[in-house]
């Protein structure tokens, strides 16, 4: 059987204790207040992050990994006889991708490699790596996981509640006019991962609504009954509660994580959804 390391980035929002306990190498971005740079979740947690972004009304940037840091890591397994399964945030939001494949050209390791755009940001990401986890404990190789790995991810679904996408639309990752449709009316944005890309999806009035929408979705698309579902919260209890119990009130199992800080600068705080995989 291959031996086999999965690797991600710190933008695959599931707890830590999860992909710990399967051995999964996280490779944290960069947060950046000025002149001072954070390990994201290693030396500043979403909590510190939010605090800091309002005493300071500041948004800090953030930085991919770069090739040099995957270079090194890649580097250390493959010495350690094993073949490389790394999973990552979309190529659309960020050049991590795009590094990963500059270190896995550096080393000519096609063959020993295997970098998967996983089109999709946070918990969605996160979607796609316990899915990997649960293929390499099958005894699947490598190349049998990226198969069914790429087959999956058009079917990874969100439905995202936000208060403002001022900060979405700041960082680059949404368009403009779907800010300002927000900021003029005051309303709830329900956004979604489409294409690697943010969209969005509808826009609602308060947070009664804004989870109705999302059980909507949710309801509409189906889920994969076999597969995981993700339950995300940024400091957002009016939306994350109702569906909480919603998803305990009809026996469905999920998982409760946290926007991490990369996620967190773009999404700001009230911000809150799932994401699961429809039924395909």
């Amino acid at each position: 059987m291959e031996k086999i390391k999965i690797i991600t980035d710190s933008t695959a929002d599931i707890p830590k204790e999860i992909l710990s306990k399967h051995d999964v190498e996280v490779l944290p971005l960069l947060i950046n207040f000025g002149e001072e740079s954070y390990l994201d979740g290693l030396e500043i947690n979403s909590k510190t992050l939010f605090s800091r972004m309002e005493k300071e009304d500041v948004l800090p940037t953030t930085a991919q990994v770069t090739p040099s840091r995957f270079y090194d890591c890649y580097k250390k397994y493959l010495e350690e006889g094993y073949k490389i399964l790394s999973i990552h945030f979309s190529s659309h939001m960020s050049g991590t991708f795009q590094s990963a494949c500059i270190a896995r050209d550096m080393l000519e390791a096609e063959d020993d490699i295997v970098i998967i755009d996983s089109l999709n940001v946070t918990s969605g990401l996160g979607l796609l790596v316990l899915k990997a986890i649960k293929l390499k404990e099958k005894g699947l190789s490598i190349k049998e996981i990226e198969k069914e790995l790429i087959d999956i991810i058009p079917h990874i679904k969100s439905a995202l509640s936000f208060e403002s996408l001022d900060n979405l639309v700041k960082g680059g990752r949404l368009s403009r006019a779907a800010g300002v449709i927000g900021g003029m009316l005051g309303l709830r944005l329900i956004l979604e991962v489409n294409d690697g890309k943010m969209a969005l999806s509808t826009k609602v009035r308060g947070s009664k609504k804004a989870v109705k929408s999302i059980i909507e979705t949710f309801e509409t698309l189906g889920r994969k009954e076999d597969e995981a579902v993700v339950l995300l919260c940024a400091d957002n209890e009016d939306v994350y509660t109702p569906l909480k119990i919603y998803l305990e009130e009809n026996n469905i199992d999920y998982i409760a994580a946290e926007v991490g800080c990369t996620v967190g600068i773009h999404s700001g705080p009230k911000a809150a959804g799932i994401f699961f995989v429809e039924d395909y």
